[in-house]
């Protein structure tokens, strides 16, 4: 999966965003606009600006980690060398930029999703998230903010703009990657029928459900609390169960990034 990523990332890069002159974020964004001012390979750019960022994620996060990015990095700078000489798939820029995106965030996705990582900066965020009150998310953001916006002195502010379109698309498409397109969503139901809702959504859904005790803030009454782990596209459907049984139950429901174990799979059909 890291060699996947990277032979994806680097076809993202030599087809639609390098030749159009259109950034990614991070120390590939960086090396792209050195890679402009010298007209030295992207590759070498691509290794030699991550090193610093190899040792510290080798020292402060891990070896399985740090051995994990060098593979795909390596892996990333070669096939940059191998799709450089072919030919740009578009001139249009905006085609460049979202399709760029795309497959540059599926590859990317795809490294971090399997333990490793082609960003320096994103190393840093992780040691600075430890020590301040940003998250990772924000602090790569920051970085990217600058990185972006350096990108629109030397390249153009248009090219600077359809390069903000890029890393939009290629953090969403990270996202989908890593959390996969069957997004899970865990859902509290707090409702006096809950033996009905809850013999509902596993007769139904086929979805298991835990029980917790809870007690009302202002009443004190007892209550019945039902967690359940259900996909995006079965929402609504929830929504229908749950109002067709007690239509002034409460219900929140909040994303979940990661599910291990438990019966989360649907049952066999009776």
């Amino acid at each position: 999966m890291l060699f996947s990523g990277s032979v994806l990332a680097a076809a993202g890069l030599e087809f639609f965003l390098v030749p159009n002159h259109i950034i990614d974020g991070g120390i590939v964004g960086l090396s792209i606009m050195a890679s402009y001012l010298t007209n030295a390979p992207l590759s070498w750019f691509v290794v030699a600006l991550n090193l610093p960022f190899l040792y510290l994620g080798y020292k402060k996060i891990g070896k399985s980690f740090a051995l994990s990015t060098i593979f795909s990095i390596i892996s990333l700078s070669y096939w940059l060398s191998v799709f450089h000489p072919l030919a740009e798939v578009t001139h249009d820029l905006f085609l460049a930029a979202v399709f760029g995106g795309i497959i540059v965030g599926i590859g990317v996705g795809l490294i971090i999703r399997y333990g490793g990582s082609l960003d320096g900066t994103e190393i840093v965020a992780i040691l600075i998230d430890r020590r301040s009150g940003f998250s990772v998310g924000e602090i790569v953001m920051l970085f990217n903010l600058f990185i972006l916006g350096g990108s629109g002195f030397l390249l153009g502010w248009d090219k600077a703009m359809y390069s903000l379109v890029t890393y939009f698309i290629a953090f969403k498409m990270i996202d989908i990657t890593i959390q996969g397109v069957d997004e899970s969503k865990g859902v509290l139901i707090v409702s006096d029928q809950h033996q009905e809702i809850a013999a509902a959504l596993m007769d139904q859904l086929g979805r298991g459900v835990t029980v917790f005790n809870g007690e009302g803030g202002f009443s004190g009454e007892t209550k019945k609390i039902l967690y359940s782990v259900i996909t995006r596209l079965e929402i609504s459907q929830l929504k229908i169960i749950v109002n067709e049984i007690d239509d002034s139950a409460f219900v929140t429901i909040q994303d979940v990034y990661d599910v291990v174990g438990g019966m989360v799979k649907k049952k066999a059909s009776h």
